[in-house]
């Protein structure tokens, strides 16, 4: 297996975990936290699928999904257009409300087909392209695609953890 098929696959295991986690449920459910400092399933998901915008945007040069094809304004969150949920507190996270599953899921689906695309097309000596130089050492392509598979994983498990406690209430 070449390593963009490892990416492509391991995006793809994301994409199949965060459908799992949030098809079928109500805005009710997306939006609960499970204390007043928790994240709810919809914070969870619209935080991964930001932050996997606006690094692949980063990295691919092309605008990212969120205002090329007017996400931000579908949502109307009452947040900065740019922001992606990093840093955020309790009382910002709690303004992420979504009215629906569909909404979630069609914006991550956006960002999903933007990232299969871009991986799919990416060659072995792409990945050692240097894409951040604020760290040390530089941050290439590939250390970025899986600091954000990692990232995304683990708040695609929190939002499973989150649903199952939500439907056992």
């Amino acid at each position: 297996m070449k390593a963009t098929e490892a990416l492509s696959d391991a995006y793809g295991r994301i994409h199949e975990v965060v459908h799992e986690v949030v098809e079928g449920l109500s805005a009710e459910e997306l939006n609960a936290r499970i204390d007043p400092k928790a994240n709810s399933i919809a914070w969870l998901v619209w935080h991964l699928t930001r932050v996997q915008d606006d690094h692949v945007a980063d990295a691919s040069g092309l605008e990212q999904v969120w205002t090329e094809q007017e996400w931000s304004a579908r949502f109307a969150l009452p947040l900065p257009a740019g922001a992606t949920g990093y840093g955020h507190s309790a009382k910002q996270a709690g303004t992420v409300l979504v009215e629906s599953d569909e909404l979630l899921l069609g914006y991550f689906d956006a960002v999903h087909e933007r990232t299969a695309a871009f991986v799919g097309g990416l060659s072995a000596t792409d990945l050692d392209r240097v894409v951040d130089t604020g760290w040390d050492p530089p941050v290439t392509l590939g250390a970025r695609l899986v600091s954000i598979i990692a990232d995304d994983l683990q708040h695609a498990g929190q939002a499973a953890y989150v649903r199952g406690v939500v439907q056992r209430r």
